[in-house]
């Protein structure tokens, strides 16, 4: 089962942290089809939030064609968001954390390591154009 975690800092609202969580899940194969969601009871619980907002994640979810609502069971996985499958997905995770471990090592702090990551991914979008 997935546990989700909010940022109260991170600017992207809550809502939103769900659904990106729970795609994320998905694509590393945390969540496979068929898996079942916590309840929005549950998720209330586990991280103390309205639970109009866990509703309206699940429905973007939903809308998303990742999940699907059953009326007296409960929400669960139908589907992948568009990319590779979950063992590429993995052992691209797993370079990467070896990656920042050599950065830490070369004395990087974690701003540092998000700064070169974001740059990174900019210079990429602009080599697309």
């Amino acid at each position: 089962m997935i546990t989700f975690r909010l940022s109260t800092h991170s600017g992207v609202p809550p809502y939103l942290q769900i659904v990106q969580q729970v795609k994320q899940a998905i694509r590393l194969g945390i969540l496979l089809e068929g898996d079942q969601l916590p309840t929005v009871k549950e998720v209330v619980s586990m991280i103390a939030i309205n639970p109009n907002t866990v509703f309206k994640a699940y429905r973007e979810l939903e809308m998303l064609g990742l999940v699907e609502g059953r009326t007296g069971s409960g929400t669960f996985v139908s589907g992948r968001p568009a990319g590779p499958p979950p063992e590429i997905q993995k052992a691209v995770a797993n370079s990467l954390v070896n990656w920042i471990n050599e950065a830490k090592k070369a004395g990087l702090d974690e701003e540092s390591i998000e700064a070169l990551i974001n740059s990174a991914l900019h210079n990429t979008r602009r080599e697309k154009k």
